[in-house]
């Protein structure tokens, strides 16, 4: 199980790492656009996020 859970984190950190290793200044705009976001809506991106990684890995479990 925890090689599992080490496996997942070192694949969040390569995609996490590849929009702003491909495309800086993408990134930066981005980044930027999100500094402007309300945090209500932030928490729901974030929220949704989650629940819909929470689903997948159900399903990919099962």
């Amino acid at each position: 199980m925890w090689s599992e859970l080490w496996i997942a984190l070192a694949l969040v950190l390569v995609i996490e790492g590849m929009l702003p290793a491909m495309a800086p200044d993408a990134y930066r705009r981005a980044m930027q656009s999100l500094c402007q976001m309300d945090s209500r809506a932030i928490r729901r991106i974030g929220m949704a996020s989650m629940i819909a990684g929470a689903v997948l890995f159900y399903f990919l479990k099962n």
